[in-house]
């Protein structure tokens, strides 16, 4: 079995290009596979692997002094899910066509889900839904 691990973070990545290279190199010496997106404004990556490694992947770069902690989903695959690797910079990590929007010195606060429902009934309050696809 593999483990698949999704997850983004957005934080001020001063030297993407290092942090590019760095996170290339730790990756592949732990043979995972997947994508990684770096931007000025975060990361974002899904990669998969056999799941110590993955596991020692996701703890180390945690522990990350750029980085820090993160919360990450996990899911299964029978087989590889991703052929390769590739660790690539972005002008953005969540692609919004406006880089920069989010600043990771500015996110604001999390929410309860019932504190969620009452913003929601809030004629005040605005929700931009950056997903892909969706049903209505």
């Amino acid at each position: 079995m593999y483990l698949i691990a999704a997850f983004y973070k957005f934080i001020r990545v001063h030297n993407p290009d290092a942090m590019r290279s760095a996170l290339l190199a730790h990756a592949q010496s732990f043979k995972l596979t997947g994508t990684l997106l770096l931007a000025p404004e975060g990361i974002n990556g899904t990669i998969a692997g056999e799941e110590a490694a993955l596991r020692a992947f996701l703890r180390e770069t945690k522990a990350h002094s750029e980085i820090g902690d993160f919360e990450h989903k996990e899911s299964w695959a029978a087989s590889p899910p991703f052929r390769r690797l590739k660790v690539r910079l972005k002008r953005e990590i969540v692609s919004m066509g406006a880089p920069n929007i989010v600043q990771p010195d500015t996110v604001g606060e999390y929410v309860s889900p019932e504190e969620w429902n009452k913003l929601l009934d809030n004629p005040d309050v605005a929700v931009v839904d950056t997903r892909n696809d969706y049903e209505v």
